[in-house]
C-alpha cells in the first residue's frame, strides 16, 4: 500500500526540459521504482525519444500492457488460485468463511503487508501508510464487496457476518486512536496485532461447534467417493501432452468466434502456467493427479516463487556470495522430482499429493503479488506523467491497482459458487492487512529506532478516509440484518454508489473545495 516511487518528488521531472529528465531521474533516489521488473519511470524518460511520452508511449504501450497485466491476474486467480484454494479447504475441512479469513485472506494481503512494512521503515511516510490502508479497506468493503454481491446474491451466514463486521469495526477504531494520538507504543503494537490471533481464533471455534452438530451426518460418504473406477492406461508422455492442452475440444466447437479469438491469444500464457502451478482438484476421481507434470512442478514452481518473489529480489541473491540462490533450488527440485517419480505410479496419486495443492496456491499467490506489483508501478508511471498528485494518484490509479488482486481472487471464487467465501475474505483479507500490515511495520521500526513510532498525519483526507470507512461498516452492519442478511444486487449498487460519493468527497477534499473552518 506505500510505493517505492514518492510522487511528491519525482512529479517534478515533468516541470523538466525534455533533455533534463531522463538525468533527473537517474539522480533522483525516490525515482527508483522497487516494486515491479521494469522501471517504467526510466523507460519512458530515458530509454524512449521524448516527443513519444505524452500520448503514444502512455496511452498505447502502456495499455496494451496493461491488458496483458489483467490477462495474467485473471488466469492466474481463476485456473489455479482459486481451485488450489478449494482443495485446500477440503483437504482440511475448512469451512468457506475459515478459508476466507486465512488462507484467502494471506493470498490477497500479502503483498499489502510487505507494501506495509516498508512505508514504517520511514517515519514520516507511517502516517501516509496507513491512510492509504484505509483507501483500500473502503475499495475492498465497498467496490469488490458489491461486486461478489452483483455477481452472485446470497445469503450470508448471520453470525459470521456480524463477527467479521464488528472485528473490521473495532480494528478501524484503534488504528483510528493512534492516528489520533500521533503515537504507538510497543504494548499497544503487541495488542493490536493479537486482535488478528483472537479474530481466526473465533472464527476457528465458531465454525467448530457450529459444524460439530452436523457431522454425524456427513460420517458415511467420505471414504469412497474419489476412488478410481479405472486405471490409467495411457503412456507417461501422452499425459504431459494431454495435461498441457488447456482447451477442451467440446468447448470450443460450442463456443463463439470471440471467445476462440480470446482462447487463441490466451492460450500461449496458459501452457506456461500449466507447467509452473499445480492444480489439485478434490472433485475429480483421480484428484486431477498428472505424475510427468507435477514431478516437472516440482522443479519450476520452486524456480518461479525465487525468481517472481518481490519482483525478482532473490534471482541474484548470492549464498555466501558464491552460490546463486536459484541454482540451489533448481538442484532441490530436481532430486524431489526425481524421488516422487520413482515411487509413484501414474494411475494412483500418492498420499501427499494435497501437498502440490498448497504448492501451486503459495506460486499462483506469489504470480498474483508479482503482476499486480507490476500494475501498480505502471500506473503510477503513468501518474507521474500525467502530473497527478500523490493523493489523486493513491484514491483512484494506485488504490484499485493495488487492490486487482483481492478483486479478481474473490470475484472469481463468487463466480464458482463460493460467494461466502469471497465475502468473508472482503473482511478477513483486509483485516489482515491493517492489523499485521501496521502492527509489524510499528514493530521493525520500534526494532531500529528503539522508540515509540510517531505518525504524522496527512491532514483533513485521513479523516476522511477514515470516517467513510467507518460509516461504510456501520451502515453494512445496520442494512444487512434488515435486509434478513441476503446479499442481493441491491446491496451492491448501494455500496458501489457509496464508494463513488466518498470519491467525489476525497477529491473536493484535495483540491481544497471542502476544508476545515479556520477561528
Amino acid at each position: 500500500l506505500y510505493f517505492g516511487v514518492n510522487p511528491s518528488t519525482c512529479d517534478r521531472v515533468m516541470n523538466r526540459s525534455a533533455a533534463d529528465r531522463c538525468a533527473f531521474v537517474k539522480s533522483t533516489p525516490d525515482c527508483t521504482m522497487a516494486d515491479g521488473f521494469i522501471n517504467y519511470l526510466y523507460t519512458v524518460f530515458c530509454l524512449l525519444p521524448p516527443n513519444l511520452t505524452p500520448l503514444t508511449i502512455t496511452l498505447c504501450v502502456s495499455i496494451i500492457w496493461l491488458l496483458f497485466l489483467f490477462v495474467i491476474l485473471g488466469l492466474t486467480a481463476s485456473k489455479f488460485f482459486c481451485p488450489n484454494l478449494s482443495a485446500i479447504s477440503s483437504t482440511l475441512h475448512l469451512s468457506h468463511n475459515v478459508a476466507g479469513v486465512t488462507f484467502l485472506a494471506l493470498g490477497n494481503g500479502a503483498p499489502d503487508i510487505f507494501s506495509a512494512m516498508a512505508a514504517f521503515s520511514h517515519p514520516h511516510t507511517a502516517g501516509l501508510a496507513v491512510g492509504a490502508l484505509f483507501g483500500a479497506g473502503i475499495f475492498v468493503t465497498t467496490v469488490v464487496a458489491g461486486n461478489v454481491a452483483l455477481v452472485k446474491p446470497f445469503t450470508v451466514a448471520s453470525r459470521p457476518f456480524l463477527r467479521d463486521v464488528i472485528f473490521y469495526m473495532t480494528a478501524v477504531f484503534w488504528t483510528f486512536l493512534m492516528l489520533y494520538r500521533g503515537t504507538v507504543t510497543l504494548g499497544e503494537t503487541l495488542g493490536y496485532m493479537s486482535l488478528y490471533v483472537v479474530y481466526v481464533l473465533t472464527v476457528i471455534i465458531s465454525t467448530y461447534i457450529y459444524n460439530r452438530q452436523k457431522y454425524s451426518v456427513n460420517t458415511s460418504v467420505q471414504n469412497s467417493e474419489y476412488r478410481p473406477l479405472l486405471p490409467y492406461l495411457e503412456s507417461t508422455s501422452h499425459i504431459l501432452l494431454s495435461s498441457l492442452n488447456p482447451v477442451d475440444h467440446r468447448k470450443w466447437r460450442r463456443k463463439s468466434w470471440r471467445w476462440r479469438a480470446l482462447k487463441v491469444v490466451k492460450t500461449p500464457l496458459e501452457v506456461l502456467l500449466l507447467l509452473c502451478i499445480p492444480v489439485v482438484d478434490p472433485d475429480k476421481e483421480d484428484k486431477n493427479w498428472r505424475r510427468p507434470l507435477n514431478c516437472l512442478h516440482l522443479i519450476t514452481a520452486p524456480l518461479v516463487c525465487v525468481l517472481a518473489f518481490e519482483s525478482g529480489a532473490y534471482g541474484e541473491y548470492m549464498i555466501q556470495g558464491q552460490f546463486p540462490l536459484w541454482l540451489l533450488v533448481l538442484l532441490l527440485g530436481l532430486f524431489l522430482s526425481a524421488i516422487v517419480f520413482c515411487t509413484t505410479t501414474n494411475d494412483c496419486p500418492p498420499k501427499y499429493h494435497p501437498l502440490f495443492a498448497l504448492l501451486g496456491f503459495m506460486v499462483s499467490a506469489v504470480l498474483i503479488s508479482a503482476a499486480a506489483s507490476e500494475v501498480v508501478s505502471l500506473l503510477h508511471m503513468l501518474g507521474v506523467v500525467l502530473s497527478l498528485s500523490n493523493t489523486v494518484l493513491g484514491l483512484t490509479l494506485l488504490a484499485w491497482g493495488n487492490s486487482i488482486g483481492d478483486c479478481f481472487s474473490d470475484i472469481t471464487i463468487a463466480r464458482q459458487g463460493y460467494p461466502r467465501m469471497a465475502i468473508s475474505a472482503c473482511f478477513g483479507g483486509i483485516i489482515f492487512n491493517m492489523l499485521l500490515g501496521v502492527g509489524l511495520g510499528c514493530l521493525l521500526q520500534m526494532v531500529k529506532t528503539q522508540s515509540d513510532v510517531q505518525f504524522e498525519s496527512e491532514g483533513l483526507l485521513t479523516w476522511v478516509l477514515a470516517g467513510s470507512l467507518g460509516l461504510s461498516l456501520v451502515l453494512s452492519f445496520v442494512i444487512v440484518p434488515l435486509c434478513h442478511f441476503h446479499l442481493g444486487r441491491t446491496y451492491g449498487i448501494f455500496l458501489l454508489v457509496f464508494y463513488a460519493i466518498f470519491l467525489v468527497i476525497a477529491l473536493l477534499t484535495e483540491f481544497g473545495k471542502i476544508h476545515t473552518v479556520s477561528t
